[in-house]
C-alpha cells in the first residue's frame, strides 16, 4: 500500500495562488492513478482532479478546471496541484488519493481508492 503525505497548503487570499504536492511511498507510485479530494466543513468529500499512472490524461471537476493543474514526476514519486486564481469556496482539507489497481485508464473514483493522505488545509480569504 502507498503511504502519501501532503504538503503545500496555507492561507490565501482570493486570486492567489498555491501548489500542493503529496510524496508517496513504495514502488509502485508509478502504476497508479493519483488524485486530489477535498471536504469543506459541513459537505461531503468531492473530486478536484485525478491523473493517470503514465500522466497521459488528466480530469478535473467543472468549478476548478481552467484554474487548476494536476502534474506528476513518477521519478521522485510526487503528484502535485496547482491552483491559481482561487477563490473562497476553495477552502477546504485536500487530500491526496490513489488507486487500488495498476495500470487502469480513465478518472479516479472513490471506490477504487486505495491510500488517502493525512489532508492539507487550503484557506482562501475574501
Amino acid at each position: 500500500q502507498v503511504q502519501l503525505v501532503e504538503s503545500g497548503g496555507g492561507l490565501v487570499q482570493a486570486g492567489g495562488s498555491l501548489r500542493l504536492s503529496c510524496a508517496a511511498s513504495g514502488r509502485t507510485f508509478s502504476r497508479n492513478n493519483m488524485g486530489w479530494f477535498r471536504q469543506a466543513p459541513g459537505k461531503e468529500r468531492e473530486f478536484v482532479a485525478s491523473i493517470t499512472w503514465n500522466g497521459g490524461s488528466t480530469y478535473y471537476a467543472d468549478s476548478v478546471k481552467d484554474r487548476i493543474t494536476i502534474s506528476r514526476d513518477n521519478a521522485k514519486n510526487t503528484v502535485s496541484l496547482q491552483m491559481n486564481s482561487l477563490k473562497p469556496e476553495d477552502t477546504a482539507v485536500y487530500y491526496c488519493a490513489a488507486d487500488t489497481v495498476p495500470w487502469r485508464s480513465g478518472i479516479l473514483r472513490v471506490q477504487t481508492i486505495g491510500s488517502w493522505g493525512q489532508g492539507t488545509q487550503v484557506t482562501v480569504s475574501s
